[in-house]
Formats: C-alpha cells, structure tokens, sequence
C-alpha cells in the first residue's frame, strides 16, 4: 500500500461539545484541512489550480467510521493516503489517530475514504485531472520515485 502523509491537528475548545469531546462533523474540517496541506505538500494550492487550470476539487462521496473520540487539548495525527486515481476524480483515505506515548500503540479515532472530483471551476461539470497534478501523483505511484511523504516541511 502506498505511504500516507501525516499532519497534525491539535484538538482546541471550539472543536468539541458539550461533553468535551470533538463533534463528529468536525473530524470533517480536520480532514479537509489535511488535504488543502497535502496538495500543497505536493506542489499545488486550491487557488493557484483554479488561476491555472480551471479545476475546483470537490467532495463526490464520503464513507466515514467513527472508533473512539478525543478530547479537548488531545494533539492528533491527520493521515491521508491516495488509494484509486481516475480521470477525474481521486479516492483517499484519510484518518484520525492519538499518538501512543512510549510502548503504547496509536488509538485510531475516526477512518474515511473521500472521493473527490475534479471539476471545471465555471461549469461545475467534470474535467479530467490537469497534466501537471497527474505528472506529480504518477511520481507518487511509482516505484522508488515517490517524495517523503512524511516530511511535512
């Protein structure tokens, strides 16, 4: 299986609920943020696409698992991991996890797997992905050829 990219997200009071704990839907913003970080990791921003290419990415279909909850003040690791690429459109995992402290594993929070396509910013309608954003993910795929994926500098 391919590499997954991490980022960080820490877990502030706005995030949670009355119980202290985060609201589902918002394991949704932290994931979407972790996307907007991994393409531009890869070389692209939302904006600079659009200027560019014409492209907004959108979200086509969403499954999501709920495991265990975190809590205010918790500092998770945001992963995502690009698992289909087709002409328009790409399926990601992503998912939500606490670090383990010493010996203790990580505890997975929440799993997703994200289809998002790949639009014409003026018609909405589907455009294949541009040339350059394939180019970069083919590098991704190919043997030996991927950049560090956990580097998030």
């Amino acid at each position: 299986m391919r590499s997954a990219w991490h980022w960080p997200v820490r877990v502030y009071y706005e995030d949670t609920d009355a119980g202290g704990i985060v609201f589902y839907a918002n394991y949704l913003r932290f994931f979407e943020r972790a996307r907007t970080e991994w393409l531009r990791h890869l070389g692209f921003e939302h904006a600079q696409l659009r200027r560019e290419t014409g492209i907004l990415f959108v979200v086509k279909s969403l499954q999501v698992d709920y495991h265990r909850p975190a809590q205010l003040d918790d500092l998770l690791q945001l992963d995502i991991r690009l698992l289909e690429r087709k002409r328009a459109s790409l399926l990601v995992e992503q998912s939500a996890w606490l670090p383990g402290h010493g010996p203790a594993p990580a505890t997975l929070l929440v799993s997703a797997r994200v289809r998002l396509a790949c639009i014409d910013g003026q018609s909405l309608r589907p455009l294949g992905l541009p040339a350059v954003l394939q180019q970069r993910l083919d590098a991704l795929e190919a043997p030996g050829q991927a950049p560090d994926l956990n580097n998030n500098d």
